[in-house]
């Protein structure tokens, strides 16, 4: 038996096969940057249960911020504590994006969830970009950009009248509060990104709907017309964002006459689909 993670900063999705059926689990996200080792050991003990550890002979995970040496290092040596019979494979989460949109075909594959990145694939690699530089320096058009843009702008008093009492009532947020949360203690990225929900219920006003889209229009100049493929190649999508906004997301697209391609909120399907046909389907 296999399994198969794609976690980003706030959730991860697992998936148990041995080729036929199929077991889902959902925990904690797990990235490398922001938990350590022993709370990685911790959470799947918690939340991973019914399966024998010793069983599982191969991991494929993919992670956000799993693209540096040491933070793929520190994810297999958690995982080899707890399923000690597996060959653990870590890889940035953008990987298992492009094999869940592109499969073996040529495109520009993106995620927008907590985080954001993008990555071009000619059909066999990934090119290498200078992208991906986390919630404080980047994320543009994610949870974390849009939580921020939604918090800053409340304790600046800029909010339309109506938009801030509505999130006044509902999260009653102090100024030390929010520096707390933000300065001082740790997941300063998923906490900023827990506030999508309000805009998401808000989506009709103007100011929430204007600055989705002008976090999404961001990305777009960015992360995709950098490109010099980025008309002639479908445009992907995963991550909870790009999927719960993915109207506003095509009309920054289709501004640009960009080919949109697939948005779907989770890859963990098609990156199933892809290690049952590798490890598990013969070639005839």
């Amino acid at each position: 038996m296999i399994c198969i993670i794609d976690s980003g900063s706030t959730k991860a999705d697992w998936t148990f096969t041995d080729g036929k059926k199929k077991i889902h689990f959902n925990t904690a996200g797990m990235n490398p940057y922001f938990i350590k080792e022993a709370e990685i050991v911790k959470l799947i003990k918690k939340g991973i249960t019914g399966i024998i550890f010793s069983s599982i002979t191969k991991i494929y995970f993919f992670g956000a911020g799993c693209s540096g040496k040491l933070q793929k290092e520190l994810i297999e040596r958690a995982f080899k504590k707890v399923f000690t019979k597996a060959k653990v494979f870590s890889n940035h989460d953008i990987l298992g994006a492009v094999l869940a949109t592109c499969g073996d075909k040529k495109g520009v594959s993106c995620i927008i969830g907590t985080g954001s990145n993008s990555v071009y694939f000619d059909g066999n690699k990934i090119r290498e970009n200078n992208y991906g530089l986390g919630y404080v320096l980047g994320d543009e058009g994610a949870g974390t950009y849009l939580g921020k843009k939604l918090i800053t702008h409340f304790l600046y008093e800029l909010l339309p009248d109506k938009l801030a009492d509505s999130f006044n009532k509902k999260y009653k947020l102090k100024r030390d509060e929010v520096i707390s949360n933000v300065y001082k203690k740790p997941g300063a990225n998923t906490w900023l990104a827990s506030f999508v929900p309000f805009l998401s219920d808000n989506i009709d006003n103007f100011w929430v709907r204007n600055t989705v889209r002008y976090g999404f229009d961001e990305f777009v100049t960015l992360f995709v017309m950098n490109y010099p493929e980025f008309k002639k190649v479908p445009v992907h999508f995963v991550g909870s964002i790009a999927f719960q906004f993915k109207d506003l997301l095509k009309e920054v697209l289709d501004s640009y006459n960009i080919k949109t391609g697939k948005i779907i909120q989770k890859p963990i399907d098609g990156l199933t689909e892809y290690y049952i046909k590798k490890e598990f389907k013969k070639k005839k």
